[in-house]
């Protein structure tokens, strides 16, 4: 069975998986609660599920984009749960796993998440013959050159402010297709699903230099000056 841990940003996410079958799942609003309510919920999940924390043989774990709270605290309890139970663990790009919930409608699917300052973090993904495949990488940029770049119908999706909404029909028309704010709520079964891929394949992460995917550094405030 695996384990995967999505707290990437106020949403966090938590599924367990056997035999490629998703088992259990949890998703809700945790703001900037990671620290606090993953673990309690953890709990929960295997409670209902009647299952033992012992029976998780694999991590995945989502790396960011994302809050730097919520990914310090994701990956940390990955890699703990990963040590004391000696099994691997597989990272996942977050943006990845919010794009691949809509992988089935062949389109190209730019997920998006405020990166604060007037920017925003995306990348853009499709599922196409070959496979699922990443057609631009994550970076950080504005939602006018993202629109400048646009050439085809796209899917939008991701957490986003909702005043971006009517912006991307406004510039893009018909080309544009934004998600429902219902499939703003990122999924771990999904996230698992990537990882388990991995995990098939025998390509796991190591655990002890296994750091957040951060776009841009934290914002530092220059310490005020001291009367002397």
């Amino acid at each position: 069975m695996q384990l995967a841990i999505d707290t990437s940003t106020d949403i966090a996410s938590l599924a367990l998986v056997k035999d490629d079958q998703l088992i259990a799942e949890l998703t809700w609003r945790c703001g900037q609660n990671h620290t606090i309510q993953l673990l309690p919920n953890l709990e929960y999940l295997l409670r209902q599920a009647k299952l033992d924390l012992r029976s998780v043989n694999g991590i995945i774990v989502a790396r960011g984009p994302g809050s730097f709270n919520g990914l310090r605290v994701g990956l940390s309890t990955a890699k703990g749960l990963a040590f004391s139970l000696g099994i691997p663990v597989v990272a996942v790009n977050t943006l990845e796993a919010e794009a691949y919930q809509h992988a089935e409608t062949g389109l190209p699917i730019c997920p998006i998440f405020n990166a604060g300052r007037g920017e925003i973090a995306t990348a853009v993904y499709q599922a196409r013959a070959g496979g699922w495949q990443q057609l631009v990488p994550e970076h950080i940029t504005t939602l006018e050159v993202l629109c400048s770049q646009i050439t085809s119908t796209t899917v939008f999706c991701g957490e986003f402010s909702m005043s971006l909404a009517p912006q991307l029909t406004q510039r893009l028309g018909q080309q544009a297709i934004v998600s429902p704010p219902a499939t703003q709520l990122r999924r771990a079964g999904f996230l698992a699903e990537l990882g388990l891929k991995r995990f098939k394949a025998g390509d796991y992460d190591e655990a002890t230099n296994l750091q957040p995917r951060y776009l841009r550094g934290p914002a530092i405030t220059r310490p005020k000056a001291t009367l002397k």
